[in-house]
């Protein structure tokens, strides 16, 4: 059995292949099960965020489990594989490991750090339980990664200050209007008309950095005008106007500043809506959805500035510097948290090694008890013949304490294959296995 994850994130493939292979909450079981079709792929679980689709698996052979994944994504997405490919990263074993543990500290994400990825990371556990697509293996891996992005948030400064996807795009709005103004720095919002399009995590985040940006009043509009309601409910210093989508030109129209963060898998936000708008004579448009909300032809318009979020890098790369200090901090706990995990695996790799060894001793002792028990007569006692099995038993037992104990105890993989391979040698247990 192999670990391996394949995937692509921001540093590996533009926007507009990541909405590509982009999978819905609701599409999450049928790509597991279709994942889970085929022989080689033995446990499997998928994060789809923003900036990544990563999957993890266990594999009954690499090469083949890994044929198996790019064909998935490729039908999934509509892409050639050789059209994906480029854009593709695949780690095996200790480093799908680490990697994974990376992801869940924040130490892969677009902004260093951030702590929305943790909770993306629980989702993916939820829906592999709940789909049934991960067993021991990849549930033992993936509740670890969940609690060492606990502990790094814990026991480092990494998480202290801790920035978001939301928090980069209000970041970005306040430098492109800085520049608009003919200043290159962050400035307030206090003079924007400001509409935010979603009310899911995202948008509450939004609304976070809107008011302690010196936001002065927001437009929220959502396809249930009650859920708006109730996230507004809790911004009571900040003036929420909640409306339907229905209303989505309205704001188009009015407001100078657009946020969008919805789940719709198409634009709702194109070139030909806006032309057919008696709008304001600028409208800046900030959408931090994936699948985009707004479609890339709106700029082609005068007096349209559309950023998406692969426009984030601007304000992102003023912060890095300092956060990746702070990263430093987990690198080591990291390291030890891959360890544990990778010790508990490979001594599942010495089970099978184990399991034969006993049967071919067993199979030994059985022999040779019928032998000695046949010498001895007719006049052994039952007594005496059971105190004879438990004697062969027992020493059996013996020999193999020492032997199962040391293969199975924590140590380097090298050292532990090259045990096992000992073993399977003088013992002629891959013969046993090849006959088996």
């Amino acid at each position: 059995m192999h670990i391996a994850v394949v995937g692509l994130s921001h540093r590996t493939a533009p926007v507009e292949i990541r909405e590509r292979l982009s999978i819905p909450e609701q599409a999450m079981d049928a790509s597991l099960q279709q994942l889970r079709s085929d022989d080689q792929v033995l446990e499997a679980s998928i994060l789809s965020t923003c900036n990544r689709l990563e999957i993890y698996t266990l594999l009954r052979h690499p090469e083949h489990g890994i044929s198996a994944v790019g064909q998935f994504l490729s039908q999934h997405s509509g892409l050639a594989v050789d059209e994906l490919t480029p854009h593709l990263f695949t780690y095996h074993h200790e480093e799908a490991v680490g990697h994974l543990l990376r992801v869940a500290a924040g130490l892969d994400s677009l902004v260093l750090g951030e702590g929305q990825i943790l909770s993306q990371v629980k989702k993916m556990v939820r829906l592999g339980q709940e789909h049934r697509s991960v067993g021991p293996i990849l549930n033992r891996l993936l509740n670890q990664a969940v609690s060492t992005g606990k502990r790094v948030r814990t026991e480092t400064n990494l998480g202290t200050g801790a920035v978001s996807i939301s928090s980069a795009a209000v970041e970005l709005a306040q430098l492109k209007v800085g520049q608009s103004r003919g200043v290159d720095e962050l400035v307030p919002l206090d003079q924007e008309q400001v509409a935010v399009v979603g009310a899911g995590r995202m948008a509450r985040l939004l609304l976070q950095h809107l008011q302690a940006k010196g936001c002065r009043g927001v437009v929220l509009l959502n396809r249930t005008v009650a859920r708006a309601e109730q996230l507004a409910a809790d911004f009571p210093t900040l003036p929420v106007q909640c409306r339907p989508l229905e209303d989505l030109d309205h704001c188009l129209s009015t407001c100078s500043l657009v946020f969008t963060s919805t789940g719709a898998e198409d634009p709702i936000i194109t070139a030909e809506r806006l032309a057919g708008l008696n709008r304001r004579s600028s409208l800046m448009l900030v959408d931090i959805g994936v699948p985009r909300n707004i479609s890339p032809d709106t700029t082609e318009l005068p007096g349209v500035q559309a950023f998406d979020v692969d426009d984030l890098q601007e304000v992102v790369a003023r912060n890095q510097e300092a956060r990746r200090e702070m990263a430093a901090e987990a690198e080591g706990l990291l390291d030890e948290e891959a360890r544990l995990f990778l010790e508990w695996w490979d001594g599942l790799e010495a089970v099978p090694v184990v399991n034969r060894l006993r049967r071919h001793l067993e199979e030994i002792r059985e022999q040779e008890l019928q032998k000695a028990l046949s010498r001895m007569g007719p006049d052994l006692s039952a007594r005496e013949r059971k105190v004879v099995e438990a004697l062969s038993k027992g020493i059996v037992n013996k020999i193999l304490h020492t032997p199962v104990t040391n293969i199975r105890a924590p140590q380097p993989r090298p050292q532990r294959h090259t045990a096992m391979r000992v073993l399977e040698d003088l013992f002629e247990l891959r013969d046993e296995l090849q006959d088996g």
